[in-house]
């Protein structure tokens, strides 16, 4: 069964198993990059495919308010809708993606969804309490903390990886979390769920992304110590571990000549598109999964196993 879809003037085709392909190339994606972190989407060639439109919600997270970093673009953009779907309302936080977020604003309100932005840097302590605070002025409640938001460099060598960047990586990556975290736990009541993205990377050890890995890493024992601290008080922690996405941290991170290739080595033997981490963000934060925690979600095309 083929299902058709159509973003800006980017066309493609669903075949099945053999998954999504743009109809103008043969990959998913061609030889691109850009020079600023974390990325931009909407320069990138293919659009990524952040919502599927055979994706109907059915009320999981009604009423629910949800705070998505990196919310405006990629694996965070793909969450963000799939949660307006299910009924809830979500705030969008997000470094400098001015248009990319406007973007996500403006395609959840032609939803009728409910969604806030705000703008700045997870790195800094005091933005994280501006976060919790217009979040609480505008909605009352936090339901669900998504930890996504991050960063990644390529890098052949650790000689390479300079000290600013290490610190950088670790700073948004894992200071970013803790801080946030920190400061919506006061708020979070039984029931509630944190999702951390850690990445398949820690689980095979990517050669050129040394200082990513180790943030990547932290990540997973970050959520399987809070996922014990916090369980008698029927707040779950989980993580989810991607594989290959099609999203703009990769044509911000890698050579122009990788792209082509990355997702190749899973055993599906391709990347995916943002929209098809979408229900894996779903099933974490409703009582679908009511009896996981500590837990690591791998979605990664076979890429990582066990």
């Amino acid at each position: 069964m083929e299902y058709d879809y159509k973003f800006g003037n980017n066309y493609y085709k669903y075949y099945g198993k053999k998954g999504i392909k743009s109809t103008v190339y043969n990959i998913l994606a061609p030889e691109q990059s850009q020079d600023v972190q974390p990325g931009m989407e909407y320069v990138m060639k293919p659009l990524p495919i952040f919502d599927n439109p055979n994706y109907l919600g059915s009320g999981k997270l009604k009423n629910k308010v949800a705070i998505v970093t990196g919310g405006d673009s990629g694996l965070g953009r793909a969450c963000s809708i799939a949660y307006i779907k299910e009924g809830a309302k979500v705030v969008i936080v997000y470094l400098n993606e001015e248009r990319d977020a406007l973007d996500t604003k403006k395609y959840i309100e032609s939803m009728k969804g409910d969604c806030l932005l705000i703008k700045g840097d997870l790195s800094k302590h005091e933005f994280c309490k501006e976060v919790v605070k217009k979040t609480l002025d505008k909605y009352g409640k936090i339901d669900i903390l998504v930890n996504n938001a991050g960063v990644q460099y390529q890098k052949d060598s650790l000689n390479e990886i300079s000290d600013e960047q290490f610190d950088w990586t670790m700073k948004v990556n894992v200071y970013g979390m803790f801080y946030l975290t920190k400061e919506v736990l006061p708020y979070l009541k039984s029931g509630a769920s944190i999702i951390n993205l850690s990445s398949v990377t820690t689980f095979y050890g990517d050669p050129q992304l040394i200082d990513y890995v180790t943030t990547k890493g932290a990540i997973v024992g970050f959520t399987r110590s809070l996922a014990r601290n916090l369980a008698l008080k029927n707040i779950r922690v989980n993580a989810i571990a991607p594989g290959f996405f099609w999203t703009p941290l990769q044509p911000a991170c890698w050579v122009k000549e990788k792209i082509p290739s990355l997702g190749s080595d899973a055993a599906m033997a391709r990347g995916a598109m943002p929209y098809e981490l979408a229900p894996t963000f779903v099933f974490l934060a409703s009582n679908d999964s009511s009896y996981m925690t500590g837990e690591v979600m791998h979605v990664n095309g076979g890429q990582v196993m066990g």
